[in-house]
């Protein structure tokens, strides 16, 4: 099975960390907004920068699972910890 370039991309994407691309998102925002690329490279770039999207939403959303609320007793002191999300 031969990679697509589209396979080769989403690839690439899903190794960055998320400050990485949330740099290169940026990047792509500044470069859209300037105006000064072409429609083709303009539709490239918005189809990168959606991907790039949905992998910041997807790390957050899993450091956002990770994360523990603290959960307080009835004298308002903290009792112990669960898992984000859970009541």
């Amino acid at each position: 099975m031969t990679d697509t370039p589209d396979a080769a991309a989403a690839a690439d994407i899903a190794s960055l960390s998320f400050e990485a691309a949330m740099g290169e998102l940026e990047t792509i925002v500044r470069r859209l907004e300037s105006g000064d690329v072409s429609l083709e490279e303009s539709v490239t770039l918005y189809e990168r920068g959606h991907a790039l999207r949905g992998h910041c939403e997807g790390r957050l959303a899993a450091a956002q699972a990770r994360i523990e609320q603290v959960s307080l007793g009835a004298d308002g002191r903290p009792a112990g910890t669960t898992p984000f999300g859970e009541s």
